[in-house]
């Protein structure tokens, strides 16, 4: 991952530490390929989410083909996921459809890139197979004296590359005015919740899938069905419950199915105590 950079047009702010729905760019970035082997940021030390192994190349400053050579140095895998630090709508989905394309496209195929709408290539956004990634690198280098201050565009020239449409991942933050649309386009579509509790669950240290929808569902007939504090309390004890039981999705279900029946007990006796009620009313009503 490449996490350098003046960011001039940031004026000179530290943009992959730059929060966008409570997270830094970084942190954004990382998460997206959580499930890589080993993850290598070239670029200033920063504090991060999970365990990175960090390096620079030999003069800062040199641009993204030799920020990527330095990076290359640290890894043995066959292929390599490249990603720029500033890209706050990237997800674990389209990583994994790069890496799916690059083995779908067999062998001959050494490179799939993002494009975005425009059929524009964003080679910040890709898997490379590391072989041919290396030796191009090496021949640019050869041929110009170093890699510093070069094009990506000389790189991926040379590679047989093919490509994967993506609507929104390639969004990337070189000003503060993409910094704003990328707050607000967060708080403002449908994915606000999830960017809430992604956000929470990084500050909170835990790395757990749940069931939102069931979680939701309790809290709501808890709100309706006791009273409006029920809902947030009962969702703590049921995330206690959980914990001490080991945690883990299955001891949240299993807490979260004991607390909904409880619910329903609740809802089911609230219910005959005003049929009860209407009945003892209606027979007060008809007695002379």
């Amino acid at each position: 991952m490449l996490a350098g950079g003046a960011a001039r047009r940031l004026g000179g702010a530290d943009k992959p530490a730059v929060r966008v729905g409570g997270r830094t760019l970084l942190d954004r970035v990382l998460g997206a390929c959580a499930d890589a082997g080993d993850t290598v940021v070239v670029g200033p030390r920063r504090p991060t989410a999970r365990a990175v192994r960090w390096t620079r190349e030999q003069q800062p400053g040199g641009g993204p083909l030799a920020a990527l050579a330095a990076g290359l140095k640290h890894t043995a895998a066959a292929t390599t996921l490249v990603l720029s630090a500033d890209l706050p709508f990237l997800r674990p989905e389209t990583v994994r459809a790069l890496r799916t394309a690059l083995v779908d496209g067999g062998p001959e195929v050494e490179a799939v890139l993002l494009c975005d709408p425009d059929g524009h290539d964003h080679p910040l956004i890709a898997v490379y197979r590391t072989e041919p990634l290396v030796r191009e690198l090496a021949l640019l280098a050869a041929e110009h004296g170093s890699l510093f201050g070069l094009p990506l565009r000389l790189l991926t020239a040379e590679l047989a590359l093919t490509r994967l449409p993506h609507p929104t991942a390639s969004f990337d933050c070189d000003t503060w005015e993409d910094i704003a649309a990328a707050r607000a386009r967060i708080r403002d579509d449908g994915s606000v919740l999830d960017e809430w509790i992604t956000a929470a669950k990084a500050e909170l240290g835990i790395e757990l899938d749940v069931d939102t929808t069931a979680l939701l569902d309790l809290a709501r007939d808890a709100a309706h069905g006791v009273a409006r504090p029920a809902a947030p309390l009962t969702t703590f004890l049921v995330g206690y419950a959980a914990a001490q039981r080991g945690g883990g999705p299955e001891a949240v279900a299993e807490a979260t199915r004991k607390a909904v029946a409880l619910a329903e007990r609740w809802a089911a006796e609230a219910a005959d105590a005003a049929e009860a009620d209407g009945a003892a009313v209606a027979k007060a009503e008809e007695s002379p």
